[in-house]
């Protein structure tokens, strides 16, 4: 019998982790083998069945990532930047596949995963649903037939408790668009409209962030030309897309060499 996966997740208490934790144990592939909570989280120590309010899964909640690192081929983490840099470095020492759905990084931090992707497959992502990654692809491609005639605007909706904007899906998209244009984002994006801020400038890639209530996720991107439009729509209703999207990547990256991939890879279609 082939072995199976075993897929380590931190940030259990969270929302993603439970996902995460729920989708590893319903994989014929993977086995979960340790969680992960920050230290002096009231769930550390505790058995992960109990304090998930069902039965005993002889899995304690550890406070100690490299603990739990060492018993596993994968981690999947949908955390904070500050805490996914650092799993970075240990999930390296132990040369684990590093599924990383954390956004908000800065290029710091994004320095730091790089460094560590010498010695382990790192596949990070902002968004791991493969309609969204389809609308990355359609989007460069809508980019790349259109001039600057056409002002491009990324709108998208989270949920109230999410904590950086633009969304990780949102620049993924803005990155596509550049890339479609051959420019790069940092040199076009438009993150904040406040005020009398003038003419929109020529070629400008606009963001706009909406907060509120339990949206799980809603991506448009807007062509606005002269008398038409062209909108490019996703919309995620259930977390488990994103949950059964790191489980995939988990499992691809298995004697993959060490290396920064994305979902494009996982899902074998055209890097950006």
């Amino acid at each position: 019998m082939e072995q199976k996966t075993r897929i380590a997740v931190t940030g259990a208490s969270g929302r993603m982790g439970r996902m995460l934790i729920e989708t590893v144990c319903e994989s014929p592939l993977a086995e979960l083998c340790g969680v992960t909570e920050r230290p002096g989280h009231p769930w550390v120590g505790e058995d992960l069945g109990v304090v998930l309010g069902g039965a005993p899964m002889g899995i304690a909640v550890s406070g100690d990532p490299l603990e739990v690192f060492a018993e596993a081929h994968a981690v999947l983490d949908f955390t904070a930047p500050a805490a996914t840099v650092e799993h970075a470095a240990l999930a390296a020492q132990a040369r684990l596949v590093h599924v990383i759905g954390t956004t908000g990084f800065s290029d710091a931090d994004l320095a730091r995963l790089s460094a560590a992707a010498r010695h382990a497959v790192i596949v990070r992502a902002g968004n791991m649903s493969l309609g969204v990654n389809l609308l990355v692809q359609i989007t460069r491609q809508v980019a790349a037939a259109l001039d600057e005639d056409w002002d491009i605007e990324i709108v998208e909706a989270h949920h109230r408790h999410k904590a950086d904007a633009p969304s990780g899906t949102a620049l993924m998209l803005g990155e596509a668009a550049a890339a479609g244009r051959g420019v790069a984002l940092s040199e076009v994006a438009d993150r904040g409209r406040d005020g009398l801020t003038g003419e929109r400038r020529r070629g400008a890639i606009g963001f706009a962030a909406l907060r509120g209530g339990d949206i799980v996720g809603e991506h448009e991107v807007i062509f606005a030309g002269e008398g038409e439009r062209i909108v490019l729509r996703h919309i995620a209703g259930d977390r488990r897309l994103f949950a059964r999207g790191a489980v995939k990547a988990a499992l691809w990256g298995q004697g993959r060499k060490p290396g920064e991939y994305s979902m494009l890879d996982v899902l074998g279609l055209p890097a950006i």
